[in-house]
């Protein structure tokens, strides 16, 4: 298994390769992604909805969303996409230079199956002399490829301009909804206070008064009470759960389950 990214200094167009069945995925899409899948699908988790996006597929990804992803490769083949993050100063830049801005709020999907045309395909062919190359594209050159992707995807889909020029940062929301939607999702106190509109100490503030204990301690026993279902009564192994419910190491998962339960995850069954 192996992922391979363009440009270590400027890392805004990634090439991934799997050769085998990966659940891991980015779990923050920190800026808006354009991309293609050349072999296999994937499953995405975005904004409480599950889509599939199969070989040949276009798709935009809106920033400042939790996201789970599982690559499944082709039969006998290596997973394989392409993917464009579209940075913030980059987009800045484009507006001031186009007089481009957002007319309305966008409210669309989070992530949209783009439909396909000629310039997708003639943008993502001409990526592909990099793609087993030395995995190094020049700043200059990624920064052009990126205004190319930004410029092609506001002239296939003028909607996108909603999105793509939307500056602002998520305002706040109602934290008890958003917490229990995204509870699973293993990103630090500050990520959650960002995507709900709060400081830190505004966050943790709003949580302890909702839910009467502190966020770590509430997310932990969340994730264990669900780990603690799907062990017994989904006879899941608890080598296949801890990361699923929010837990990205296994000894300290299996340490706060035996602690809370008073037996080891592994003898549940």
């Amino acid at each position: 298994m192996a992922e391979h990214e363009f440009g270590k200094k400027n890392p805004h167009i990634l090439y991934s390769c799997y050769s085998r069945k990966s659940s891991e995925g980015e779990q923050f899409v920190a800026e808006h992604i354009f991309g293609y899948t050349l072999a296999g699908s994937s499953e995405v988790y975005l904004g409480g909805k599950k889509q599939v996006f199969s070989e040949g597929d276009f798709r935009f990804l809106r920033r400042n969303q939790l996201t789970r992803f599982t690559k499944f490769p082709p039969p006998g083949g290596e997973y394989r996409s392409i993917a464009i993050s579209m940075d913030q100063p980059t987009l800045r830049s484009i507006a001031e230079e186009q007089n481009f801005q957002a007319s309305q709020m966008y409210r669309g999907e989070s992530g949209i199956l783009l439909k396909p045309n000629a310039l997708f395909r003639n943008y993502f062919n001409s990526l592909t002399p990099y793609l087993d190359a030395t995995g190094e594209i020049s700043t200059g050159l990624t920064s052009i490829k990126v205004k190319e992707a930004i410029m092609i995807l506001i002239e296939t889909n003028p909607v996108l301009k909603d999105v793509l020029f939307d500056f602002s940062e998520p305002g706040k929301i109602d934290l008890e909804a958003y917490m229990n939607e995204n509870y699973k999702f293993n990103v630090d106190l500050n990520r959650f206070a960002y995507l709900t509109g709060r400081s830190l100490a505004s966050f943790k503030r709003d949580f302890e008064k909702i839910f009467n204990m502190s966020p770590n301690r509430w997310l932990q026993q969340k994730r264990l009470h669900d780990a603690y279902y799907l062990i017994k009564e989904k006879g899941l192994k608890s080598s296949d759960v801890y990361m699923e419910v929010g837990f990205k190491d296994f000894s300290h998962f299996s340490f706060a389950f035996k602690k809370a339960y008073g037996i080891a995850p592994s003898r549940l069954h």
